[in-house]
């Protein structure tokens, strides 16, 4: 496995960041540039979600409480904007912003905590280079110098504590994992998959990066997987790249497997 992956990010155009890591002894199967920071996209909607799970229990608030949605805050890529809502639960602003990726949803929520309170959490879990400075869809801010950032390791270190369930109370670590397993994006992990895989996870894409990572479940054993790409110039040949890797692991750690029981 270990040397077609080698392969794979040698031919690759572009720069990979990437861990699989089993999940019952947490041990690295593969680890390239781990520590390296890079811009999350997307993916920092997932500590947003653990976040805002934490405040709701620790203020012994409810998921069902409703926030306010101004019509300015309508960004692109938001079933809310599409619905032209003007409020929305918390439960159903968290769904959103994992399952489609919502960025309405996600600014309302860090909204909701503030940028402060997000980092100062950040911190609290272990998470080292993962930090929010922007709003989604904030170009101008971008343009700054100003954006969300995460790592490998942090990412590896996030969807651990996930899958050991040990951030939150069982109720709400369950409610994570099925909000990650309901993704509806599958342009890259699963994207060469045959087999209907449980697959909790969370997708990140911007122009020049495509990122994919979460919890593979199998009866063969359950292991954490994530592919990130930066200096891409071909979104979609990124997505190709993460799935091809996708399913070397898939096949060395799930099907070979198999085959040997």
């Amino acid at each position: 496995m270990k040397q077609t992956i080698t392969e794979i990010l040698q031919n690759a155009p572009y720069k990979v960041h990437m861990f699989v890591k089993d999940c019952k002894t947490e041990q690295f199967f593969i680890s390239e540039k781990l520590e390296d920071a890079f811009s999350s996209a997307s993916l920092i909607k997932v500590p947003i979600l653990l976040a805002v799970l934490n405040y709701i229990e620790s203020n012994n608030q409810s998921l069902e409480q409703e926030i306010e949605i101004a019509p300015e805050e309508w960004v692109d890529f938001s079933v809310i904007s599409e619905q032209r809502l003007e409020q929305s639960t918390i439960y159903e602003l968290l769904v959103w912003m994992i399952i489609t990726s919502d960025n309405t949803a996600t600014n309302v929520l860090i909204d909701f905590l503030g940028m402060d309170a997000l980092n100062h959490y950040f911190r609290q879990i272990g998470l080292k280079q993962t930090t929010i400075q922007r709003k989604m869809m904030d170009f101008e801010k971008l343009v700054k110098g100003f954006d969300n950032t995460t790592s490998a390791s942090d990412m590896a270190l996030l969807f651990s504590r996930i899958y050991r369930r040990d951030l939150l109370s069982p109720a709400f670590c369950e409610l994570t994992i099925d909000i990650l397993s309901r993704q509806r994006i599958h342009e890259s992990l699963s994207r060469y998959l045959v087999d209907d895989v449980k697959l909790a996870h969370k997708t990140g894409g911007l122009e020049t990066v495509d990122h994919d990572a979460g919890i593979v479940y199998s009866s063969s054993g359950d292991y954490l997987i994530g592919v990130f790409v930066t200096e891409v110039t071909n979104n979609d040949h990124a997505r190709r790249l993460i799935g091809r890797i996708s399913k070397v692991v898939y096949e060395y750690l799930v099907k070979r497997k198999e085959r040997i029981e």
